[in-house]
């Protein structure tokens, strides 16, 4: 009954990455050379395959994947209680549902803070300034590069790759058309 309720725990991670397990301070389990580590090597490099063969197969990227993160974490899970450490792969999910969560929020906050710069029109009066100047491409590089090393020390680094595209995007479009 424990290792079922152990397994049903587990349930929520199986979308999660499983370097989690590689947590420091947390007993583990060398797994690189046991045969679940080398088949969870082989589903994952199958996964990446099929990512690789999205053009022809008409398969969006996230299905294999998400497919193959939840057969390798439901077989480590196994593994984990079938050695009596249910406590370590407990932890190892707690960490990495943790970390899943604390990434979907910050980008939750990143992409709402660049719709709301979005729907107040901030790209499109970048983008027209930037016409009526006659910047190209090259100079627009150097612009959104300059740009991008003064407001990541103030904005986070993701949210300011994602500002810069937005830029990119907006104004690239435009100038590459002219």
């Amino acid at each position: 009954m424990s290792r079922l309720l152990c397994c049903i725990a587990a349930v929520p991670a199986l979308f999660t990455p499983m370097a989690a397990l590689a947590r420091e301070g947390t007993e583990r389990l060398d797994l690189t050379m046991a045969p679940v580590g080398l088949a969870a090597l082989a589903i994952f490099v199958l996964a990446y395959l099929l990512v690789m063969a999205e053009e022809f197969l008409h398969l969006r990227k996230s299905k294999p994947v998400i497919i193959a993160a939840g057969i390798i974490w439901a077989m480590i899970a196994y593994v984990y209680v079938e050695r009596g450490m249910t406590h370590a792969a407990e932890e190892a999910v707690r960490h990495a549902f943790l970390d899943y969560a604390e990434l979907m929020l910050f980008l939750l906050v990143a992409m709402t803070y660049i719709n709301a710069m979005e729907e107040r029109r901030v790209f499109e009066a970048l983008r027209a300034w930037l016409i009526r100047k006659g910047f190209g491409l090259r100079a627009l590089f150097w612009m959104t590069g300059t740009l991008a090393f003064f407001i990541s020390p103030v904005a986070d680094n993701l949210t300011t790759a994602l500002l810069m595209c937005a830029v990119v995007l907006s104004v690239g479009a435009t100038t590459a058309s002219s």
